[in-house]
């Protein structure tokens, strides 16, 4: 399995000379399990992974939403791919009350947002809303495995889990921890290669210490909570996903090295990185 960082911030774009390091495209990762393209999330780190998948065309996808706020589905109007006759994109996100998953993406491209409508996109799109607790084999080869649990955020969120082989990687972003370290959670990231957690804030950021008022219930959760809930979990690596806008990069060097006191095997996610699972 393979991973590459394409998008690592979280609730808005940051370009600018503070944010080169790490980047400031929102969330998108892409996953290769096998023969098997998968991608987390479509911010706008997914513009550029659609530029680099030119040269492999037609693709076949499979992608998967945690939610749909806007910072995790703002680049699929300009994934390239999707344009593309004879691509197939198969996209999972979780079931929602209100909307399904192609009525929101719909909905973002409608006039007057947006100039080109998702109905007149060529590729081959095909749409599943998933139960929480439901599991998917996909892939050619239907050889890769994908669980999902809910967080804690508001209008919900789905974590996944991928397995594939032996091995395995967990993608939870956009989900607040509280006293405990959440149970479900906990169970879906369990024995984990690799763990993606969405360590937005500092300690002191989510108390309102610095950076503002307090960052309850708004949704996201600390490096110290990604911390607890890898080795409660007992995963191989975390790595700390989702910054906060306002972190530079040496910010969030700062936040890494404060993780690895409490997990050694920690690294912030920085976009372009390539990690071999």
């Amino acid at each position: 399995m393979r991973l590459k960082m394409w998008g690592v911030r979280g609730s808005i774009p940051t370009p600018g000379p503070d944010t080169v390091e790490f980047g400031g495209n929102t969330s998108c990762y892409e996953v290769r399990a096998g023969e098997t393209l998968i991608i987390l999330d479509g911010g706008t780190g997914l513009r550029l992974l659609g530029q680099s998948l030119l040269r492999e065309m037609p693709i076949e996808a499979w992608m998967f939403f945690s939610h749909v706020h806007w910072d995790h589905i703002q680049g699929f109007p300009f994934f390239t791919p999707a344009f593309v006759r004879k691509n197939t994109i198969h996209l999972f996100g979780g079931l929602n009350v209100s909307r399904t998953l192609e009525e929101t993406l719909a909905g973002q491209m409608d006039y007057p947002s947006f100039p080109v409508h998702l109905s007149e996109m060529g590729a081959n799109m095909t749409f599943r809303d998933l139960y929480e607790g439901e599991v998917v084999t996909i892939g050619r080869k239907q050889d890769v495995r994908v669980s999902n649990a809910r967080g804690n955020h508001p209008n919900g969120v789905y974590a996944y889990r991928i397995d594939h082989e032996g091995k395995s990687l967990v993608y939870i972003t956009d989900s607040e921890h509280y006293a405990i370290v959440d149970p479900k959670l906990r169970k879906l990231a369990q024995g984990a290669d690799v763990l993606i957690f969405d360590a937005m804030y500092t300690p002191e950021e989510y108390a309102g210490e610095v950076g503002g008022g307090p960052k309850t219930g708004w949704g996201h959760a600390t490096f110290v909570a990604g911390c607890e809930l890898a080795n409660a979990a007992g995963v191989k690596q975390l790595i700390l996903h989702h910054h906060d806008p306002l972190q530079t990069d040496a910010m969030v060097r700062e936040k890494e090295r404060r993780a690895r006191e409490l997990f050694p095997n920690t690294i912030a996610a920085k976009e372009g990185m390539v990690i071999e699972i």
